[in-house]
C-alpha cells in the first residue's frame, strides 16, 4: 500500500495558475484535472493521495474539499488560509464546517515566495500558526534553505503542532551542494513534531538530464539520517514532476533512494506514517 502525500490539480479555465511562467515551464501550462490524475496513477499501486493547494486563493480550499468528496482516492486536503488575517481561526473554522471539510488535513502557504526570510517568525502569522494548532491540523512548510533558520524558531514555538516540510526544503541538487542545507536540515528534525516529505528532489535537479538517484542520494541520505524513516513520507509532487521526470519514475527513484531499508522502515516512509499524520 502506498501513500501519495504530495500532488495537485488544477483547471486553468478556472483559476490562472501566475506560478508557471517562462518556456522552461511550458508543459505545466495546461489543464491537471481528476481524470489525469487517475491516468497518472494507473499501474502505480497507489491507494491514497494528499491534495495540496497551489494559490495563495481562498475558493481553491472550497474546490479541492469538493473533489475530495468526488475524487478516488484523494483522501486528504492541505488546504490555504491567509494566516496573517485577524479572523484566520475564523476563517479555518469555515473551511472544518463545509460539508465536505471533514478532508482538510493541514493548512500551507508558498513561503518560498515571501521575500522576509523571516517571515515565518512575524507576530501575526504565528498567531496564525496557533489558530492551525488549535484547528487540530498540520502546516506544511514550504520553505527553501535560506528561510530554514526562521522555519526552525517557528517550530520551536508550537511543541504540540505538527510541521510537514515539503520537498526536503528544496535543496540545491543541481549545483551539488549540501550546505548550509543539510545542517539546517538536521537542526529543523531535532525537533520531534516536524515530518518531512520525501518530494520535489527531481526537480531540484537539471530538468535536461535524467533523473539519477547518484545525483539525489545525498540529500536523500540527509533527511532519511535526520528524521528517520519514522518521519519521511513519500510525495510525488505530481504534475509539477514532469518538468523533470514521470510519475513511475517518482515513485521508482523514491525506492531506489530508500531502497536500504527493511520492510517496516519502507512501509513508514510509503505508508504507515502518512497515514497518520493526515488522520487517513
Amino acid at each position: 500500500m502506498t501513500v501519495d502525500t504530495h500532488h495537485h490539480l488544477w483547471d486553468l479555465d478556472v483559476r490562472d495558475q501566475p506560478w508557471i511562467v517562462g518556456p522552461e515551464m511550458a508543459a505545466l501550462r495546461r489543464d491537471f484535472r481528476p481524470a489525469d490524475l487517475q491516468t497518472a496513477l494507473k499501474g502505480a499501486a497507489v491507494d491514497a493521495t494528499v491534495l495540496v493547494q497551489t494559490v495563495s486563493d481562498p475558493d481553491e480550499t472550497p474546490e479541492m474539499l469538493v473533489l475530495a468528496d468526488t475524487v478516488d482516492r484523494i483522501a486528504a486536503v492541505v488546504g490555504w488560509v491567509d494566516l496573517t488575517a485577524r479572523d484566520a481561526r475564523k476563517r479555518i473554522g469555515r473551511l472544518q464546517a463545509h460539508p465536505s471539510g471533514r478532508w482538510l488535513k493541514g493548512i500551507r502557504h508558498q513561503v518560498e515566495d515571501e521575500p522576509d526570510p523571516d517571515w515565518l517568525i512575524r507576530p501575526d502569522v504565528l498567531n496564525g500558526l496557533a489558530a492551525v494548532e488549535d484547528a487540530g491540523l498540520v502546516y506544511e512548510l514550504l520553505v527553501r534553505p535560506h528561510q530554514l533558520p526562521a522555519a526552525i524558531k517557528a517550530v520551536s514555538q508550537f511543541p504540540q503542532l505538527t510541521f510537514v516540510l515539503d520537498h526536503c526544503a528544496k535543496p540545491a541538487v543541481a549545483t551539488g551542494e549540501l550546505e548550509p542545507w543539510a545542517s539546517r536540515i538536521r537542526a529543523l528534525a531535532a525537533f520531534p513534531n516536524v515530518v518531512c516529505k520525501l518530494s520535489g528532489l527531481v526537480t531540484e535537479d537539471d530538468w535536461a538530464r535524467q533523473p539519477d538517484p547518484v545525483r539525489l542520494r545525498p540529500y536523500a541520505d540527509v533527511v532519511l539520517d535526520a528524521f528517520g524513516p519514522g518521519r519521511l513520507m513519500f510525495g510525488s509532487d505530481w504534475p509539477v514532476c514532469l518538468l523533470a521526470a514521470e510519475y513511475g519514475q517518482v515513485i521508482d527513484l523514491a525506492r531506489q533512494l530508500i531502497v536500504g531499508l527493511d520492510h517496516r522502515q519502507r512501509s513508514a516512509v510509503f505508508d504507515t506514517t502518512a497515514r497518520e499524520v493526515y488522520d487517513i
